[in-house]
């Protein structure tokens, strides 16, 4: 009876909020390593890490989680491959929010005994000893080893701690992140998937909130964009690297405007090219919302209602029209000239992306016309974002 009673208190005597401290820094720890060592380092190759932090992070996760490294690097890459699509492994698009956001352990566990995923994208992952004989073979070994210690540390409460750790990866990143990263937020990239930004859960979730800018730039090792944008974890890898203890191998590009530059050249076309989806997203703002806005004072009720109902259809580049919407485009395009010359310059713009086999000398050619065909049209936003781009270059991305 001593012994029971020993055990249910634990060896550790905290307060109320102590508990609710350790249970938040342990689940930290475990978001922590999946965000830096899962996603960054293994999915992605965006940073390298010291053996003795890449370890740790390993071994951290299969005590906290369980996850098997092949399996979830695999479906991550597949999840990128054939987003929204009914080969995504987690989209809500195809398979509801409700599902992904309660059931997303259960729609992951189903993706990784899926032996042809793990094959095609789960090259490039850990492959020793240790991960062939105890981390992919007894992932259930370290999930009881956590229960122990929590339970010798905490006692009774050590058992709600143990739950909270267990759900915290299934409900923030398969359920939030998977889920809601898809469905609610905003965005900086038209991407052409659902990708949103989900703010603030940055502390909660490690950064993987920004799950819009991961799409948009998914080898980079920082997912913030704008200023107010928290990602923790790339606080904690610019922490590892002053300690050498990791290296970042690609963020996002950046690009600066040069004032009155009117030559088009190839840092020109990198940059629009590096930064297609926030060009895709500028001119959604500084092209088609002016124009339809306009547009809309001169048409009759009839055609303003319409104007209004497409104007996202014109913009957003992850939308799949219906039917009837698709028809409404075609009505507006043939009715008004200067709405279908925004979509027609749109569609050429995006071309320039599009044909990879196109060579540097050829695409500044092809900007270079797209460009003055913009600013010939007449239409002042056109003609604005014309002389946008034409200032466009890339910084140095470190």
């Amino acid at each position: 009876m001593e012994l029971l009673v020993s055990i249910l208190a634990g060896q550790l005597d905290l307060p109320a909020w102590g508990y609710v401290v350790v249970a938040l820094a342990l689940t930290h720890i475990t978001i922590v390593s999946v965000t830096i060592f899962l996603h960054r380092h293994q999915s992605h190759n965006a940073v390298t890490l010291h053996p003795l932090v890449s370890h740790f992070f390993r071994f951290w996760i299969w005590l906290t989680t369980g996850i098997v490294t092949k399996q979830w690097v695999a479906i991550h890459r597949k999840h990128h491959a054939k987003c929204e699509t009914e080969d995504d492994p987690h989209s809500p698009q195809t398979q509801g929010l409700r599902r992904i956001l309660w059931q997303g352990r259960e729609v992951y566990q189903i993706a990784a005994r899926q032996k042809s995923i793990l094959h095609k994208y789960g090259n490039g992952t850990p492959d020793d000893w240790l991960e062939r004989n105890l981390y992919s073979r007894y992932s259930v070994i370290g999930i009881l080893m956590m229960l122990s210690i929590d339970v010798v540390l905490f006692g009774a409460v050590g058992l709600t701690i143990f739950a909270v750790q267990m759900l915290w990866i299934p409900f923030w990143a398969a359920g939030v992140v998977n889920g809601i990263g898809h469905f609610w937020g905003y965005r900086n990239f038209e991407t052409p998937d659902a990708s949103r930004n989900i703010f603030p859960w940055g502390i909660l979730i490690g950064g993987e909130e920004l799950h819009n800018n991961h799409h948009a730039y998914a080898s980079s090792a920082r997912l913030s964009n704008k200023w107010w944008e928290l990602d923790i974890g790339w606080f904690y890898i610019r922490m590892l690297s002053l300690l050498r203890l990791t290296r970042v191998i690609k963020i996002a590009p950046t690009v600066k405007l040069v004032a009155g530059k009117q030559l088009i050249d190839i840092d020109t076309v990198r940059a629009v090219v590096c930064n297609r989806f926030h060009i895709m997203s500028l001119y959604g703002r500084m092209v088609v919302r002016p124009v339809i806005n306009d547009e809309c004072q001169r048409a009759n009720e009839y055609f303003r209602n319409l104007y209004l109902s497409i104007s996202k259809l014109l913009s957003r580049e992850d939308l799949k029209p219906a039917d009837a919407e698709s028809q409404q485009v075609k009505e507006v395009l043939a009715h008004n000239q200067t709405i279908e010359t925004v979509y027609r310059l749109k569609q050429q713009l995006k071309e320039l992306w599009q044909n990879s086999s196109s060579q540097q000398a050829s695409r500044i050619q092809r900007l270079q016309a797209w460009c003055q065909e913009a600013e010939q049209t007449g239409i002042v936003a056109l003609q604005e974002f014309a002389t946008y781009l034409r200032g466009y270059t890339l910084k140095s991305a470190m």
